[in-house]
């Protein structure tokens, strides 16, 4: 069975400290230590696993496919021997550090966002780098310690927690209803102005979903208006009388309270989507992973005090 040294252990530590900041000499100025201690010790790694770790330029470093993993299992273990010295210490009732979440666009400004400022209240030794975007991240490469998507996931590297089901509806500005007439039925639809938004993971637009005598249903169509990237183009154009568009509740409750939108096709509603928050399967999940996880899904869906 391998011995583990103090260097090997410290050396671990510099090539995690590497990985995730892409750099060695981001990774010595954050240890204290030089650039070339950095690279030395991650040679004395790649000598003794026999593998390479990094791919290497003059300008950047790179995780190879095994240096990737072994950062991932290095990170988790690095990770738990923190938590267990914090419970050691009496110390792990106070998540404390710095989170890194990604969350799309609208979920991060309608319902992250606003209750960003309580999580922050709650747990004052925390701190948080949010990204707020539709991109796909690479929880390794990235270091990121959560992230919030829509859909069911299967990816068994990951932990899914699901946040809740968020309703859809249909909706249209009085003034394209007026001229247009309001519709009654799924059939109606190709007499309208549908706007669809394009999936940015897919390139495809997103269907829209319906429940029609009990059965759930895609209605798959073809748009004169499509939005890509912000669902908030779709929104603004449907205020504007830009046509339908079926959205979240929780996005437009306030545009159907003062009148800019009103629901249609209330028969055929019923139907959700999941958002779950993710994060990578470790054995043991840090404190401040926990109290975000636990946070949200005790708050999603309770407008902030």
């Amino acid at each position: 069975m391998p011995k583990f040294s103090p260097v090997q252990v410290n050396s671990i530590e510099m090539f995690c400290k590497a990985a995730s900041l892409g750099s060695f000499t981001a990774a010595a100025e954050l240890l204290g230590v030089t650039p070339a201690a950095v690279s030395r010790s991650v040679m004395r790694l790649e000598e003794r696993l026999g593998v390479r770790l990094f791919a290497r330029t003059t300008r950047k470093i790179k995780l190879t496919v095994d240096g990737r993993l072994y950062f991932e299992q290095c990170r988790q273990a690095l990770d738990q021997i923190e938590e267990v010295e914090r419970v050691i210490t009496g110390n792990q009732e106070i998540p404390r550090g710095t989170l890194r979440i990604s969350v799309p666009t609208t979920y991060g400004h309608f319902r992250v966002l606003p209750l960003l400022p309580l999580y922050l209240d709650t747990y004052p030794e925390i701190c948080v780098e949010i990204d707020v975007s539709n991109r796909n991240i690479d929880f390794v490469d990235e270091g990121f310690d959560l992230a919030i998507r829509l859909g069911n996931h299967m990816d068994s590297r990951l932990v899914a927690r699901k946040l809740e089901d968020a309703s859809v509806g249909v909706f249209a500005s009085p003034k394209y209803l007026e001229q247009a007439g309001i519709p009654a039925t799924l059939e109606d639809l190709p007499n309208y102005r549908c706007i669809q938004f394009v999936l940015p993971s897919t390139g495809r637009p997103m269907p829209w979903i319906f429940k029609d005598r009990g059965k759930e249903i895609e209605y798959p169509f073809d748009s004169r208006i499509r939005c890509q990237e912000d669902v908030l183009a779709c929104v603004t154009l449907a205020r504007h009388g830009g046509g339908l568009f079926q959205i979240y509740h929780f996005i437009v409750n306030k545009n159907e309270k003062n009148g800019e939108l009103v629901e249609v096709l209330k028969p055929y509603s019923g139907r959700t989507r999941p958002f779950s928050i993710l994060y990578p399967h470790n054995r043991h999940l840090s404190s401040k992973v926990r109290s975000f996880v636990d946070f949200m899904r005790n708050h999603i869906g309770t407008p902030p005090a």
